[in-house]
């Protein structure tokens, strides 16, 4: 019984790592998910929320969508219905070839909206000559979200592709972010 197991944990551990070989665009380290949880929860911990933690299932659907995006790299949100179903919150970004499209740059670039949140109103502030956005922001630091699972993958045309998401979703109409 002791073989059986081992052999079949064996087979596990040789067929993941045969298909990570096989994708090797899809591969991210430890390391990325730590950076994606140190720069959420330093951002979080600056207006005073629980840090979040990693979630290998909410990561799993970062990941698929990512591995749909590497084809063309596309700035496109995922299913807005699967998420709603699911209660994720999604915010994304992409570099083009050559760029340096880092997990600290997407983080940071969403983090860099705090400067349009109005903490006196709750509410983003208004831009000539278009409104300027904050949504990115405020997901990042929501209080009630608990768990994120991000992905970066690199595309085919050698551009970047970053999604994290966020369960429970935040940038909930009528309530504010901390």
């Amino acid at each position: 019984m002791a073989t059986t197991k081992m052999t079949a944990a064996v087979a596990f551990v040789l067929v993941f790592s045969m298909a990570m070989a096989a994708s090797p665009s899809m591969a991210q380290s430890t390391a990325d998910e730590q950076e994606f949880l140190a720069l959420h929860n330093e951002a979080r911990r600056e207006v005073g929320v629980e840090d979040v933690v990693w979630d290998e299932t909410v990561a799993a659907f970062a990941r698929a969508y990512a591995a749909r995006r590497a084809g063309d790299c596309a700035l496109m949100h995922s299913d807005q219905a699967e998420r709603w179903k699911l209660n994720y919150g999604e915010n994304i970004a992409a570099g083009p070839p050559g760029a340096d499209t880092t997990v600290a740059w997407a983080v940071n670039s969403w983090v860099s909206e705090k400067q349009y949140y109005d903490s006196a109103s709750g509410v983003c502030m208004k831009g000539q000559p278009q409104d300027l956005a904050c949504g990115h922001y405020t997901q990042v630091v929501w209080r009630n979200t608990k768990a994120i699972g991000c992905a970066r993958v690199m595309c085919d045309n050698g551009g970047v592709f970053i999604t994290c998401n966020y369960t429970p979703t935040g940038n909930v109409n009528g309530q504010r972010p901390f």
